[in-house]
């Protein structure tokens, strides 16, 4: 079992960036493939990013890519999401999830097999 903790949201002006950061505990960290979720209100979840358990494959949801990156440090128990020239669409709650996957390199996407949830963090984005 992993306890998942996020951090990093607030608020910042349209344009600006953040990064969010997520501390996992418990089980060896690197044998979960992570995720990244968001919700904003009156809406369904959404995958952001997701990454392997080793970091070496990645994936940014389409309409995101550029602006957002993923990159986890195994030895730090962490995994963090870099967010540039943020639109005030990108308001939502942003989640962490970890996945207990058999293969080092693969990514999972879909958010039902995901296994551990952090709380979220809040991430709002002014005009």
């Amino acid at each position: 079992q992993v306890a998942l903790v996020e951090s990093g949201g607030g608020l910042v002006q349209a344009g600006g960036s953040l990064r969010l950061s997520c501390a996992g505990s418990g089980r060896t960290f690197s044998a979960y493939a992570m995720g990244w979720f968001r919700q904003a209100p009156g809406k369904e979840r959404e995958l952001v990013g997701a990454i392997s358990r080793t970091g070496s494959t990645t994936y940014v949801a389409e309409s995101l890519k550029g602006r957002f990156a993923i990159s986890r440090d195994n030895a730090k128990n962490t995994v963090s999401l870099q967010m540039n020239s943020l639109k005030p669409e990108d308001t939502a709650v942003y989640y962490c999830a970890a996945d207990v996957k058999l293969n080092p390199f693969g990514t999972t996407r879909n958010s039902g097999e995901y296994d551990y949830w952090g709380q979220g963090t809040q991430v709002t984005v002014s005009s």
